[in-house]
Formats: C-alpha cells, sequence, structure tokens
C-alpha cells in the first residue's frame, strides 16, 4: 500500500499541465508522477533534468541507458521504476529476455553479454551501487569503452536512478496495471 498516495484526476490546472508535460502526448500520467506532483516545485525542478537523461541529448545510446537504468533500479530493489522501464523501453532497446534475467538477478560475467562495452556499463553500475566509486582497474576498463562526455553520464545516470529508486521505494508508490515482477524474470 502506498505511504503517499498518488494524486487522482481531476487534477487541479497547475498539477495538469506539469503531468502533461511529463507524459508523451494523450499517455495518462504513471503513478510515480502523480506522487511526485505532491510536490509541484520539487516536480518542476526534476522535470527537466529527466528529460535530458531520457532524451536523445544523453551521449549514452537507449540501449545502453536502459542497460544501466534496469540495473541501477534491479540493484536498488525497485521493482517499480524497473518494471516501467521494461514495458516502456525494453522492446525499442532490443533487449532479450536472458538479458533482462541478467541485469534483474546476474551478474556482467553472464553469457548473453558479449559486448565489452555492456558488460563495461553494468560493472560500473554495480561498483557505484555497492561503493559509490569505481576502482582502478574498472576505471581503466571503462575509459577504454567510454568518453569523458559518456562517462559523466552513465555516473549521473546511475545516481538518478538510485534517487528515483529510493523515492519510489520509500513512498511505495503502487505498481503500474499490468507491470512485470522482479519473479517473472528467472535463471531457468
Amino acid at each position: 500500500m502506498a505511504r503517499i498516495p498518488a494524486l487522482r484526476a481531476p487534477f487541479a490546472a497547475d498539477v495538469a499541465a506539469q503531468l502533461e508535460s511529463m507524459m508523451p502526448a494523450g499517455v495518462p500520467p504513471i503513478g510515480l508522477f502523480r506522487t511526485f506532483a505532491k510536490n509541484l516545485p520539487m516536480t518542476a525542478a526534476m522535470s527537466e533534468w529527466g528529460r535530458y537523461q531520457l532524451g536523445r541529448g544523453l551521449s549514452l545510446t537507449l540501449r545502453e541507458r536502459e542497460i544501466v537504468i534496469l540495473r541501477t533500479c534491479a540493484r536498488c530493489r525497485c521493482e517499480y521504476e524497473w518494471a516501467v522501464h521494461l514495458m516502456v523501453f525494453a522492446r525499442r532497446a532490443e533487449l532479450t529476455g536472458d538479458e533482462i534475467t541478467s541485469l534483474t538477478h546476474g551478474s556482467a560475467g553472464d553469457a548473453c553479454w558479449s559486448a565489452a562495452r555492456e558488460r563495461v556499463l553494468i560493472r560500473v553500475a554495480d561498483a557505484l551501487h555497492d561503493s559509490s566509486d569505481i576502482d582502478d582497474e574498472l576505471w581503466e576498463a571503462a575509459r577504454g569503452e567510454l568518453g569523458e562526455p559518456q562517462l559523466l553520464d552513465l555516473f549521473l545516470l546511475c545516481g538518478w536512478y538510485h534517487a528515483i529508486s529510493f523515492a519510489a521505494r520509500a513512498a511505495r508508490v503502487e505498481a503500474e496495471p499490468g507491470a512485470p515482477r522482479f519473479a517473472d524474470f528467472t535463471a531457468g
């Protein structure tokens, strides 16, 4: 049960305008945004950064971005945000069932990861989650695969989705209708 229940329509005009700006045209606002809208100044402020993280200006590809987001959300045990990204972006990112299972329960060493660059993304997300840092060996591996703009985007993408995961979990944002569960993707 939600600790901070999401707003429900009809929305006040300012809330409706903010929520509309955060969603594709004609798509109703997700529960996370309706929860955040209880603090409208915060929601407006974070909206621009969220647009950057999910937009074309990010120096990582859509697939790379989604690998990092799914891994970060899974490591933070934030099933809500993990599921939203699976439902909205996994197909466009061309993620396979084995890759989703690995991002949820596995490691960068799983057989489904043949690209060194993708293994590095997962390793960096794991290191930042575990120690808030990356060691010299991982730094060298990351530098071998990513340029400085990509590294900075990677670090902040991990941090952003830690923050989103913390808020969604602590507020107990309720799952979206039809959302997948971690248990739906198990090694088998």
